[in-house]
């Protein structure tokens, strides 16, 4: 059952709240009801419990705006029970109350931001929801405009694994108050000037070891044939069963997109001098890294900041920081 506050204000508004759920079976013939009902007891009750601890006042525009936006999601098969992102229930249930006093103020603008940013991230593959959702409760308390929440979510998704946010959430960051940045950042006791010079010239910040990327197409993974690999100011051009894509991947993740081959024939195959292929050993500087492949065939590719390593006989990248 929903709780007894939830149930008041729906039982005011009766006549109106029908209304709306009229009219959306109107707009989604499909609509299930049931499965609607469901989200308002898991998804909407508690952030309405939430918004009329923190300012009752604005309880009854915030229920109205969170109705009107359930019935869109579960509409569109994105909310519910058999919603196809089951992250966005969790998000309604869990996150968005932590967020009640900006709720009070801007329900549909945060509801709005949180139901997009759950539906992106949860699509990214190798992307981490659940750390995302984390970051952003601890921050919570510290957020105090939409606009803020704007930007610490996609600080906190770039973290997360989503790599192509990276400049984004740096120029995102740099709207923040550095206190907040700072906690988005995991990093409370530090200067938010150098935090940000580091995150900008090294894209490996905290990660030595680097990482795998890829793996066959047939058992789920995203090559069809072993990749190959140059690269780009931005990441990597990657040609596999002829297709294209762009890898791009720092310290938080690796996120692939499409390209075109022009991109792949333009992409660079030079190398640093202070990367060595030894047999199955690559020396980068004064550090050793002994690849389990075989010897022969292994093939580098070098940006400003990352080594690439493939091989035909494996559908995986490895990729290692250069400093």
């Amino acid at each position: 059952m929903i709780s007894p506050a939830f149930a008041s204000i729906l039982a005011s508004g009766r006549a109106q709240f029908n209304a709306r759920a009229a009219e959306a079976r109107r707009r989604f013939p499909s609509l299930d009801m049931a499965a609607f009902g469901a989200f308002l007891h898991d998804g909407v009750d508690p952030l309405v419990l939430a918004v009329a601890a923190a300012a009752p006042e604005r309880v009854g525009g915030v229920t109205l705006a969170a109705y009107d936006m359930a019935l869109e999601l579960v509409g569109h098969g994105l909310a519910g029970p058999a919603a196809k992102n089951p992250f966005l229930n969790t998000v309604w249930c869990e996150l968005a109350p932590q967020f009640a006093p900006l709720l009070a103020t801007a329900p549909v603008d945060v509801l709005g931001m949180l139901s997009n940013a759950a539906i992106h991230i949860a699509s990214v593959a190798g992307a981490r929801p659940a750390q995302w959702q984390v970051g952003m409760a601890a921050v919570a308390p510290q957020v105090g405009s939409v606009a803020q929440l704007r930007a610490v979510g996609q600080v906190l998704a770039w973290r997360a694994g989503v790599a192509h946010f990276r400049m984004g959430a740096l120029a995102a960051a740099d709207t923040l108050p550095p206190a907040l940045a700072l906690a988005a950042f995991g990093e409370p006791g530090a200067q938010w000037p150098q935090v940000r010079a580091q995150l900008l010239d090294y894209p490996w910040r905290g990660n030595a070891e680097g990482r795998e990327f890829g793996s066959f197409s047939g058992l789920g993974g995203d090559f069809g044939t072993p990749p190959q690999v140059r690269a780009t100011n931005d990441g990597f051009i990657v040609r596999s069963a002829e297709r294209h894509y762009l890898l791009v991947a720092d310290a938080y993740g690796a996120v692939l997109h499409s390209a075109t081959a022009h991109e792949y024939e333009q992409a660079n195959t030079g190398m640093p001098p202070s990367v060595r292929l030894d047999g199955t050993t690559v020396h980068i500087g004064a550090r050793s890294i002994a690849l389990d492949l075989p010897a022969g065939d292994i093939a580098l590719a070098a940006n400003a900041h990352t080594l690439a390593i493939s091989s035909p006989w494996t559908h995986a990248i490895r990729l290692l920081p250069l400093a």
